[in-house]
């Protein structure tokens, strides 16, 4: 497992029981593609290719009592909405252009079907 850095770490403050569901998450978006940079910032941790293509936060996406105890907030930018029950929110901040909140809180929800909708997000920000 790759090590992380401390911009990382100090991110977690607070929320280090999610933490090695984050570095699982992290592993496979460096296996998973070629081009992938990250800028953590105070609210949000921001991968992107040429753009934007998945962030990672603690947003409370559903009402705190159906929020699991742990989790990672994934934020996706698609061109169509996806119609999955495994997305809290989805918005049209402007046409042609989809914000998904996906909450995980366990490492078998990193599976292939969010693997395709963060393939879905990383073409759709590399061809912008």
């Amino acid at each position: 497992m790759r090590e992380l850095d401390l911009d990382t770490l100090m991110f977690f403050e607070g929320h280090l029981d999610a933490l090695d569901l984050y570095r699982s998450f992290e592993e496979l978006l460096y296996d998973s593609f070629h081009n992938v940079n990250k800028r953590v910032q105070k609210t949000q941790i921001t991968f992107f290719n040429r753009h934007v293509f998945a962030c990672i936060s603690f947003a409370r996406v559903k009402r705190k009592a159906e929020m699991p105890k742990d989790y990672l907030v994934l934020t996706l930018g698609l061109p169509v909405p996806l119609d999955s029950e495994r997305v809290a929110v989805k918005t049209e901040p402007y046409p042609g252009r989809w914000t998904h909140h996906i909450v995980i809180s366990r490492p078998d929800e990193l599976d292939e079907e969010l693997l395709s909708w963060i393939r879905e997000s990383y073409d759709y920000a590399d061809m912008k």
